[in-house]
């Protein structure tokens, strides 16, 4: 009956150590997992950060409207980034440091059960030696080997009960870290994502808002001066039909004959005039 007992309290011991075993590798796992993660946001921060940068050295170069939107751009560019290094804190905080932690209480899990195994060890080797006693000597003396089995017995049953309740709270603890651990970084994902759409709403209007026909009416007046006559002018002025030149020079040489017959004959009037002034002097004279 004492080893059915003891056989029973082995594979519950077993059984606690698998569990403590599951929670030390997977914990491990997602403890790695989760950093490289908050490593990547971090560099990705990072490459934003020079990204806004450059956008910022670009748009100095540009038209008026582009370089004001890229600034623009830049600046709520610049402001995700913020909310990104607030993202990457938290989940250092809220996530990694938790699961982390993990590591030092497995370990003190592992030392409970390793308590636990001696206990049990120290009952085991009892029970066999009461065994060997009745076998050989059934005086007295197994006696004392019982008293000895008993109090190993006790000791072993006071640490698997103590093992018990402490893997009970373990397993409690484990689940309620997990919900919180997982609900932390969904809320901390959510809160960034959140802000990014904001930022990248305010972004999209102020790239959407760059005039392209006033900046190229700027590049274009940079490309020529003042006072230089637009190729568009003297494509339409060498566009004109032969005909159109050729009425065009008729009515020029037309008005210039109308302009020379018409001062012809004010001259010719007042040469007329002239000698009837002439003719009216002779008389009054005779």
């Amino acid at each position: 009956m004492l080893r059915r007992s003891l056989e029973n309290r082995d594979a519950q011991t077993r059984q606690l150590q698998d569990a403590v075993t599951n929670v030390e590798k997977h914990f491990g796992e997602l403890c790695q997992i989760f950093a490289a993660y908050v490593r990547k946001t971090a560099r990705l921060r990072d490459k934003a950060d020079l990204l806004v940068n450059e956008i910022n050295i670009y748009a100095s170069t540009e038209t008026p409207h582009l370089k004001q939107g890229l600034k623009n751009f830049a600046d709520e560019f610049a402001k995700l980034q913020d909310y990104r290094q607030a993202e990457v804190e938290r989940l250092e905080a809220k996530v990694v440091e938790p699961l982390k932690a993990y590591g030092t209480i497995v370990r003190m899990k592992r030392d409970d059960l390793k308590a636990t195994l001696t206990a049990r060890n120290r009952e085991a080797k009892q029970l066999t030696q009461l065994e060997r006693t009745r076998q050989r000597n059934p005086s007295d003396r197994h006696v004392i080997a019982e008293t000895e089995l008993q109090r190993a017995t006790m000791d072993a049953t006071r640490t698997t009960r103590h093992l018990e309740e402490t893997i009970d709270n373990f397993e409690k603890q484990k689940i309620r870290d997990i919900k919180t651990i997982f609900s932390e970084f969904i809320t901390i994902e959510m809160l960034f994502h959140g802000k990014a759409l904001e930022v990248y709403t305010a972004a999209y209007q102020n790239i959407q808002k760059i005039d392209e026909d006033e900046d190229l009416e700027v590049f274009r007046n940079s490309l020529y001066p003042p006072d230089y006559t637009s190729r568009l002018d003297i494509v339409r002025a060498n566009s004109k039909s032969p005909l159109q030149r050729s009425l065009s020079a008729k009515c020029v040489s037309g008005t210039g004959q109308v302009s020379t017959s018409r001062l012809r004959k004010d001259q010719h009037t007042e040469d007329d005039d002239a000698d009837d002034e002439d003719l009216d002097v002779t008389e009054d004279e005779n």
